[in-house]
């Protein structure tokens, strides 16, 4: 059971409020937080599934993700040379990557094939999104290099991340937490679902 005070009225809390100077065991002394309990980002926070270097061989999570079933890796549909597949650590619900099986770092080492299916995965994304969750907007875009904001830097892979009118509010700003309405298992099904075939 999570205990907080103040806030507004939660299910989980005690019927009566706990004294100001109520010490919980191992949780601390009660404040006027509420608290959003958020560990699955843990494994982010300490780098879990980060490669130890630019290898594909060295933990790549794009390298291994294909050899995974769709539903283990969250691979929303699968082409002759890239993939779509869902952010484990998303801006907003639906957010997907698109990614090439060939471990690449720069957009332009790319071939002609790999370049044309790339954006045709980046253009069945958005139609997915748009008939599974019906978004007003998108944010598409990659980040080459560290430097540039890429968490994996040494495999391509560019952003398709749906928007909402009213989407953004004080939690991200604040409280530095994103909230999710749907769990990733059921996103990827939906999205899977909805992909467009040629």
């Amino acid at each position: 059971m999570t205990v907080s005070s103040g806030g507004p009225p939660n299910p989980d809390m005690p019927a009566e409020p706990l004294p100001p100077d109520a010490v919980l065991p191992g949780g601390g002394v009660p404040d006027a937080f509420g608290r959003l309990w958020t560990p699955h980002r843990l494994a982010y926070i300490q780098g879990a599934g980060k490669p130890t270097g630019p290898g594909a061989e060295e933990g790549c999570p794009f390298c291994v993700a294909p050899t995974l079933t769709d539903e283990e890796a969250l691979i929303v549909a699968r082409g002759e040379l890239v993939y779509a597949i869902l952010n484990l650590y998303p801006y907003n619900s639906g957010h997907v990557l698109i990614c090439p099986y060939r471990h690449l770092a720069d957009y332009t080492d790319l071939d002609a094939a790999e370049s044309a299916e790339f954006a045709d995965y980046t253009v069945r994304a958005i139609q997915a999104l748009r008939t599974a969750s019906g978004p007003h907007g998108f944010n598409i875009g990659m980040n080459l290099g560290s430097v540039a904001g890429a968490g994996i830097a040494a495999h391509l892979h560019q952003h398709v991340v749906p928007r909402w009118g009213g989407d953004t509010n004080f939690m991200p700003v604040v409280g530095r937490t994103r909230v999710l309405p749907q769990l990733l298992v059921d996103t990827r099904k939906l999205l899977a679902d909805a992909w467009p075939q040629k």
